[in-house]
């Protein structure tokens, strides 16, 4: 059985390539690309692969632009140093998804999952596959916002984070250290990509990390209020049909 390497560091290749030769002796490795060109070149001139282990971030791009560059419907073995990409990777013909440094049971496991689902029939196991998704949006929160500065782009991580506000119809990124920085998506895009048991969105204006909150006071109409630095100009107020899960969050978080 053929089967492609995407993978852009030559010693993280090689020892991939050995692994695989060591769980899957009966594989023959047809190639070992390094970037989206030479990988989209590969693909146009081989098309017999049954198998492709990818990383995703390479030099000239991530390797989804390959394959929505190239008609693949080979099955993929994701492996990478990150875990954002997980549901798009899914998206893609993803049979799993192995976190860098790569562990040998896991890698087992993989190929496993791979025989399983699509060696033996032409349609996989949309069971399988589905489960797979489950799994994988535990692993798929950003951990990291881009944002632009003057003519320069900076990297916040999420650790960073005291909350995002929308404010005259936009959205905004504040830091603990008070600094704000606008993002593009909206805050209800927002929070489906955020760790929920870090980030609580607390009304139609507001999304609160948890490390940020300062104080908590009763308000009125049964409401809360929040105090968070960088905030003080602001009413951040806990919507009313909101209260309930908050102070389940807190509780939850707090137990943890």
């Amino acid at each position: 059985m053929n089967i492609l390497i995407i993978e852009d560091e030559a010693r993280a290749s090689r020892r991939l390539a050995r692994l695989i030769q060591r769980v899957a002796p009966q594989f023959n490795i047809a190639g070992q690309t390094e970037s989206v060109a030479q990988s989209i070149d590969f693909l146009q001139k081989e098309p017999n692969i049954q198998l492709i282990f990818s990383d995703i971030e390479l030099g000239d791009g991530t390797s989804f632009e390959i394959f929505r560059k190239v008609q693949c419907e080979t099955p993929i073995i994701f492996t990478t140093a990150y875990n954002q990409y997980a549901i798009e990777a899914f998206k893609v013909n993803g049979v799993d998804y192995l976190l860098k440094p790569i562990d040998e049971d896991d890698l087992a496991k993989a190929i496993e999952k791979y025989r399983r689902n699509f060696s033996t029939q032409s349609i996989p196991d949309i069971q399988a596959l589905s489960n797979l998704m489950h799994q994988l949006q535990g692993t798929s929160y950003k951990n990291r916002f881009l944002v632009k500065v003057g003519d320069k782009l900076k990297s916040i991580q999420t650790t960073e984070i005291a909350a995002f506000y929308s404010m005259a119809k936009s959205t905004f990124l504040l830091t603990k250290t008070k600094r704000n920085y606008a993002v593009d998506q909206p805050l209800d895009q927002l929070i489906k990509e955020l760790e929920p048991a870090q980030f609580f969105k607390i009304s139609r204006k507001h999304i609160v990390s948890l490390d940020a909150l300062d104080e908590i006071l009763v308000h009125s109409n049964s409401r809360l209020l929040l105090r968070i630095k960088g905030l003080e100009n602001q009413e951040v107020v806990v919507a009313r049909e909101k209260v309930k899960d908050f102070k389940l969050w807190l509780g939850e978080n707090h137990r943890n």
